[in-house]
């Protein structure tokens, strides 16, 4: 019925739809719409736009919304959101109202409105103060008194201190305010309230902040009818007085009640903190309260502060705050100010208040600050020693402007020089110091502020081994439990002297760092210094092997070189690899600590448990730099065993580098080494890694004898895991003399022979086999299947090594279905992922399927081009037989690209090669030279 009555009515407006009726019409013909964007044009408004705005805004309301209908539940959803909209509105207009002097309209308007919001303190305090200002004096006393009894009848409870203080104020004054506007804002109003800007210099070579700037125009710019709080955190020198100050300028004009300044000395030398009942003094004479009638006590002066801001637009900014209760009483409470807050604090108990943490500045924005100060033709001309000074001042803006401040007042230094003097030992701090400015003094300020615990904590992580702690390392390195540990670490964090770039994960700022290490060494001695580094260093290894036997089999798995009390427990795969990833610059550094004190035992054991990780992730800088480091240490000590275990890893790294001849011979003096040793796990594990190189390098007869050695070991010693690499290892070597079958069966024993941990890795890799296997067999619905198998293991393990030869097999998959442009694509995106990973042990093969497929594709010139890399690739790694193969497609391709006789001397290149290995691609030459 009442749809039929308002059809008639609106009769293209209502829409019939599946849930129900719509009414579709023009927002602009909505009063609700119409309110709304009249109350956001009037927030971007000076005050005499905005008041207009404002009341046309709130004549769009006629009564209450939905009266009549009866429903608690609308009511309370949507009538009582819309009328705090309606009253929010009516506040904003009665400040603009009161600031243009409209002291009547304004007391016309709250009191009707007044008594529909009995309990609306904002409201009653507009009203009262128009009362006043209108020289109705008795009635805003009256209004006072009938709010009071109100509340204390009705809710039992009192008026809040900014009402307070406003009628402390009225019965104060002897004479009511004169009639008429304000007036101008930059002289004394008659209130005595005196308009001022008090911010320090804005710095012309300000540099980077744009994002904390652009947060905090999106904060001012904000209008919810509330006094704003933002609190700006981070270590000394980090600039969060500059950033506060340049957006005071910037800002400015948001703010024309004033823009107001004042340094709590919370960290400032040969200074106690400035207490907020003097700071408040300070701040009313400020905006022109006189000195005698600042009140005495803390409370009457925090009222009498907050009523003097009350309906007006003033930016504070609060500097060096120590803490909460330093802070707390000096902040208004009048909608539209907004207060900065500058501290080395986290201020944690400042609810409602946003929080910008400032952070370093990146390195374009530290050149950019150093061009600002010496010129851009002085950065040009040395880019890479600036970025090193950059680079040590780690981004901190105090260190940046003390290097730049010494360079301005000396020409001739260049930053090489400046390099030089801050490498020097024992001399960092003495160059990141200029008159007034001192890096050393900036950080003592934070280390002076905490108490005798958290002062030792400081400084045992100085001692830190590698750049970042977790929770269990800060307990073994503060020798408390991980509850304790938690508690004193956040403190720091709090206190901006120690980062947490993730949840649990800690780090220094490196001049932080380097303030704490210098301290540490004068304030515990030597012994101490080193008993506290091992205890976390033995934490290191003690994690890492527990770590290390959840990504594969290792020889050493039963042994352990150190217990230590703290650990990480550790219970499947991916615990592990998260680990690893976290802690592989740290594991680095346990290994150089454990080699730099004589503990070869441990550097190599440390190696040993780390090697896997580096290999399966393309870590091969730190996988050779560890091992290369724990070798020089067991040498030195004459550690057989440890030499051995050592030139494993080496070894395994050279062959992914594709270094295969220096591979070949590390891992072969190991297996001597071992055999003399009598260490019969050790033996294996260098076959198992001699039968992969010789596999690369074409030697596959030696590749079978030395993996049927492991194979031989593995059953007589019942170890299904090795036992089940190695069937995978002949999957392979199958594969490559292309017996298809063959493959297909070790690789399934692989899988059979699995299980645990290991079994998708192991599946993993067999897939691998079995889908190019199949792809030759011609089986290629079976191929894809197998191969997408084996990628989405790999994705999940993280196995990027293997994702690399996975592509590659789908190219040769892609290759035999004729599908030319998937197929360069997979080989492309595995030549893509061996260069991003470092690992290039599979660069040449790679490269020589891709060639292939190419010519297949007929793209003779491109499969040229890079058959050629191919086989200058293999031949400068003595990959015989990848050369050979390199060779042989090059030779087959037609005379136009590949001239006869270069043809014919490939190819007979190629056959010697395959006779000599014994290899069935013989049979393919011969054929390749008669059709010739």
């Amino acid at each position: 019925m009442q749809i039929s009555h308002l059809r008639r009515i609106l009769p293209t407006s209502i829409v019939t739809t599946p849930g129900g009726y719509v009414l579709d019409v023009d927002p602009e013909s909505v009063d609700l719409h119409r309110f709304r964007q009249l109350r956001k044009r009037a927030a971007k408004s000076e005050s005499e736009a905005a008041v207009v705005l404002l009341d046309r805004a709130l004549d769009c309301w006629r009564g209450v919304p939905f009266s009549g209908v009866g429903s608690e539940y609308l009511d309370h959803s949507v009538v009582a959101p819309l009328r705090e909209e309606r009253a929010s509105a009516v506040i904003e207009w009665a400040v603009q109202a009161l600031d243009l002097g409209r002291y009547r309209d304004v007391a016309s308007r709250l009191t009707s409105f007044a008594s529909e919001e009995p309990f609306r303190e904002r409201l009653h305090h507009l009203l009262i103060t128009a009362l006043w200002r209108d020289n109705e004096r008795a009635g805003a006393l009256s209004a006072y008194e009938n709010f009071r009894f109100r509340l204390a009848e009705e809710l039992g409870v009192d008026p809040g201190p900014e009402l307070v203080a406003l009628y402390t104020r009225m019965l104060q004054e002897e004479s009511s305010l004169p009639e008429g506007p304000t007036v101008e804002r930059t002289t004394e109003t008659s209130f005595g309230y005196l308009v001022r800007n008090d911010l320090p210099r804005d710095l012309p070579d300000f540099t980077g902040r744009q994002e904390p700037l652009r947060q905090l125009e999106e904060l001012a710019s904000t209008e919810d009818g509330r006094a704003k709080v933002c609190v700006i955190t981070g270590a000394g020198g980090e600039g969060k007085t500059t950033t506060a100050v340049r957006f005071g300028y910037e800002a400015a004009k948001l703010y024309p009640d004033g823009q107001l300044f004042i340094d709590l000395y919370g960290y400032t030398s040969n200074k106690e903190p400035l207490d907020p009942a003097s700071a408040l003094g300070a701040l009313l004479r400020a905006v022109g309260v006189d000195a005698g009638d600042v009140p005495e006590s803390l409370d009457e002066r925090s009222a009498l502060w907050r009523a003097t801001l009350m309906g007006r637009k003033a930016l504070l900014i609060l500097d060096n705050v120590s803490s909460y209760a330093q802070v707390s009483p000096l902040l208004p409470s009048s909608p539209g100010s907004l207060t900065l807050i500058t501290t080395r604090n986290d201020l944690s108990g400042l609810s409602g208040a946003r929080l910008l943490t400032l952070g370093m500045l990146d390195e374009q924005s530290s050149l950019e600050l150093f061009g600002r100060v010496l010129g851009e033709e002085r950065v040009r001309r040395e880019p890479e020693h600036a970025h090193e000074i950059a680079r040590i001042c780690g981004g901190l803006p105090l260190a940046l402007r003390v290097i730049a401040g010494r360079m301005l007042s000396r020409p001739r230094w260049t930053f090489a020089h400046v390099a030089r003097r801050l490498g020097e030992e024992n001399r960092k701090f003495r160059e990141l110091q200029v008159e007034g400015q001192s890096v050393e003094s900036a950080i003592d300020l934070s280390f002076q502020s905490l108490n005798s615990e958290q002062r030792n904590a400081f400084l045992l992580l100085g001692l830190m081994v590698g750049n970042t702690i977790d929770l269990a390392g800060g307990a073994a390195l503060l020798k408390v439990t991980a509850e304790d540990a938690d508690d004193i670490l956040q403190e720091l964090v709090g206190m901006c002297l120690l980062d947490e770039p993730q949840g649990d994960v800690y780090r220094m700022h490196d001049l932080i760092r380097e303030f704490s290490l210098v301290r540490a060494v004068s304030a515990f001695g030597s012994d101490e210094v080193a008993m506290t580094r091992t205890r976390l260093a033995e934490y290191y290894l003690s994690t890492a092997q527990q770590a290390a036997d959840l990504l594969g089999p290792r020889a050493l798995s039963e042994e352990r070189g150190a217990e230590a009390e703290h650990r990480t427990e550790i219970t499947d795969r991916q615990d592990a690899e998260k680990w690893f990833s976290l802690h592989q610059e740290n594991l680095a550094g346990a290994i150089d600590y454990f080699a730099a004190s004589d503990n070869g035992e441990l550097a190599w054991r440390m190696a040993e448990a780390v090697w896997r990780f580096y290999a399966l992730h393309g870590e091969m800088g730190l996988l050779i730099s560890s091992h290369e480091r724990a070798l020089q240490i067991s040498e030195k000590q004459g550690n057989q065993r440890g030499r051995a275990v050592t030139l494993i890893g080496l070894g395994i790294a050279y062959y992914l580098a594709g270094r295969f001849n220096e591979s070949v011979s590390l891992l072969s003096e190991a297996r001597a080494i071992l055999e003399s040793v009598g260490d019969r796990r050790g033996v294996v594990r260098a076959l198992a890694n001699l039968g992969m190189v010789y596999e690369r390098v074409g030697r596959l007869a030696d590749s079978i004898q030395a993996i049927q050695g492991v194979m031989d070991n593995a059953i007589e010693l019942g170890d299904l895991r090795l036992e089940a690499l190695q069937w995978g290892n002949l999957a392979v070597l199958r594969q490559t003399l292309g017996e298809h079958e063959e493959a297909i069966r070790c690789a399934e024993k692989a899988i059979a022979k699995a299980s645990g941990e290991d079994q998708d890795e192991v599946r993993a890799h067999a897939k691998r086999v079995t889908g190019e296997a199949r792809a030759g067999l011609g089986q290629l619905d079976l191929a894809f299947q197998d191969l997408n198998e084996a990628m989405e293991l790999s994705y999940v393990l993280r196995l990027d090594g293997q994702q690399i030869y996975i592509h590659n097999s789908l190219g040769l998959a892609y290759r035999a279905a004729q599908c030319w442009k998937e197929a360069v694509n997979a080989h492309a995106e595995a030549l893509d992922l061996a260069d991003k990973s470092g690992n290039r042990s599979g660069d040449s093969e790679i490269l020589t399927d891709l060639g292939t497929t190419y010519a297949a594709a007929s793209r003779y010139e491109e499969a040229a081009e890079t058959l050629e890399r191919a086989r200058t690739t293999a031949t400068e790694r003595d990959e015989r037989y990848i050369a050979a193969r390199a060779s042989l497609a090059l030779g087959g391709l037609p005379a136009s690209v590949t001239d006869p006789k270069r043809a014919r001397g490939l190819l007979e290149e190629a056959l010697g090669t395959f006779e000599e290995l014994g290899l069935p691609e013989a049979d393919r030459a011969r054929e390749a030279l008669k059709n010739l």
